[in-house]
């Protein structure tokens, strides 16, 4: 079957889970190399959002076009993984900011250091 396969949706296709293999990757390298948990969380889900999104629309074209039918696997995929992950990003989020204001750390900019905040008198 894949010796069948015209050359334009082998391009396509191919083109399309590189670049979403390249955006997860992105992703991961942002998780890997930023500093603090603030700004590692947006890097991997913009990441593998939109480079998880890319590799099942390849899937989904590759799959509906060879077996002559729509394939809705992926569509479900995407749109579970669309709704998970900014849900996902908002609980980490809060949970993170309200860990950090219980302890008493505040922060003064995207270069500062959680530094604690001064004692207040009763």
């Amino acid at each position: 079957m894949i010796a069948d396969l015209p050359l334009w949706l082998s391009i396509l296709v191919s083109a399309g889970v590189l670049a979403g293999a390249l955006l997860t990757m992105a992703g991961c390298l942002g998780l890997v190399r930023l500093r603090d948990f603030y700004l590692r969380i947006h890097a991997p889900t913009m990441g593998t959002s939109m480079g998880g999104g890319l590799i099942l629309l390849a899937s989904a074209i590759y799959f509906t076009l060879t077996q002559q039918r729509l394939v809705v696997h992926e569509i479900a995929i995407f749109l579970f993984v669309t709704v998970t992950t900014p849900v996902t990003l908002m609980l980490l989020a809060r949970a993170t900011l309200f860990r950090d204001r219980a302890a008493g750390f505040t922060a003064t900019g995207p270069d500062a250091a959680p530094k604690e905040r001064p004692e207040v008198a009763d």
